[in-house]
């Protein structure tokens, strides 16, 4: 489902209710609306997903199983909504709570939650309103329902353009998580259905990019055709924060510790040491035992020094009491690696999956040098408690699939 076509929110919340109710008549008091609006917004949203919700029967309106899938997603995007009227209600008023289940209109309006997310993204009015080709004035307007409703400014100006404020910040967090569960609707309506489809996004971590996800990608997209993966390279921490706000579904590659408070938890798949990798006629390719202080007197291609990979490679200098040799070159990226151990006598250590078809060509050699202790954890990094699509899950279970292959099968060739 494209954002332009995300399903209407005060529509679904009447669903909701009718399915709680069991009455069009009893869901149209509780919302103070009249009956006909109610039935319409059932007929609307079984319209925009080409599905019956609900079975009129002489004892009320049953939910049919199209229905029970689509208010299981739904909990979740209300879930979230009503999490953020309450933390807006305790910060407008410490002592008045927000009555479970009663959710404020303000927040019940797609296109405004939308207008919201454009903004803090374009940080320019014209961007937003260009980006939904509407007026400037109506995303104003629409920021103002937001900001009068929440009780508190959103956004501030600055010369770079309007950014979001601290509070701002928690509350784009929520709508986004909500806006991301929406999304999902009619993807678990088709998957009951029997039709996987759907947008992954992947945070892909340099550990799995080379081997796992690709095999993974490629067996999901084949067999489901109407899947499309997108893949994500950024930052370890700029992944985190768009797992946390639903933008990424989850991350694939070296695990960080498991912090409970996160709100994310891992799942390890596979454990891999750190090698030593040269091209193939580097005057140490034939070494046997090669000693640490061999190793110190090397130029080499290292991650940065944040990284949880030069850690454990400086570790094992530090083990022997020996200086880590400084780095003549600082890069993550596989293609400069890769480029310049083909080119010159540098070395560099890495996850031997990360250049593993240059190693099996013959190209480049894993060198008999001392990595003990150097073992990283590859794995998922998912939103804790979370739901993945449909297709989010199918490429997860693809790649635990994969993963089993390449333990059972990977050979680093060594010379």
């Amino acid at each position: 489902m494209n954002d332009s076509d995300l399903l209407n929110l005060a529509h679904l919340y009447a669903v909701r209710l009718i399915a709680e109710m069991g009455s069009v008549s009893r869901a149209a008091v509780a919302l103070y609306r009249a009956q006909s609006a109610v039935t319409r917004a059932v007929q609307e949203t079984e319209s925009a997903l080409g599905e019956r919700l609900f079975d009129r029967k002489p004892s009320g309106m049953l939910p049919t199983p199209v229905c029970r899938t689509v208010l299981k997603r739904a909990e979740r995007v209300f879930g979230e909504l009503e999490e953020l009227a309450r933390w807006s209600r305790a910060r407008q008023s410490p002592r008045q709570a927000l009555v479970p289940g009663n959710l404020p209109p303000y927040l019940l309006n797609t296109r405004r939650l939308q207008l919201l997310v454009a903004l803090a993204r374009h940080k320019h009015m014209p961007g937003a309103a260009r980006a939904f080709g509407i007026t400037q004035p109506a995303v104003s307007s629409a920021i103002r329902i937001l900001e009068s409703g929440a009780g508190m400014p959103l956004f501030t100006r600055n010369p770079r353009g309007l950014l979001l404020t601290s509070d701002g910040e928690t509350f784009l967090l929520h709508v986004r998580r909500a806006l991301n569960e929406l999304r999902h609707i009619s993807d678990d309506v088709a998957a009951l259905k029997g039709s996987i489809q759907g947008i992954v996004t992947v945070g892909a971590l340099p550990l799995g990019r080379t081997l796992i996800l690709p095999e993974a990608i490629a067996r999901v997209v084949g067999q489901y055709p109407g899947v499309r993966v997108v893949t994500d390279e950024s930052a370890y921490e700029m992944l985190v924060g768009g797992l946390r706000a639903g933008d990424v579904d989850f991350i694939l590659g070296a695990l960080r510790a498991n912090d409970a408070a996160s709100g994310l938890e891992n799942e390890k798949l596979m454990t891999e040491d750190l090698v030593v990798l040269a091209r193939h006629d580097h005057p140490l390719a034939r070494e046997r035992n090669l000693s640490i202080r061999q190793l110190a007197a090397a130029q080499w291609i290292l991650s940065r020094r944040q990284s949880p990979t030069r850690g454990l490679f400086e570790a094992m200098f530090k083990r022997v009491k020996v200086k880590p040799p400084m780095p003549s070159v600082e890069s993550a990226d596989l293609a400069v690696i890769r480029g310049l151990l083909l080119r010159t006598d540098m070395l560099a250590v890495l996850s031997a999956q990360q250049l593993h078809y240059e190693c099996q060509s013959g190209q480049l050699v894993v060198l008999d040098a001392p990595t003990r202790d150097t073992s990283r954890d590859i794995g998922l990094t998912l939103r804790a408690g979370g739901t993945p699509s449909p297709a989010a899950r199918a490429l997860i279970d693809a790649i635990r699939v994969v993963v089993g292959e390449v333990a059972r099968t990977t050979r680093v060739i060594r010379r």
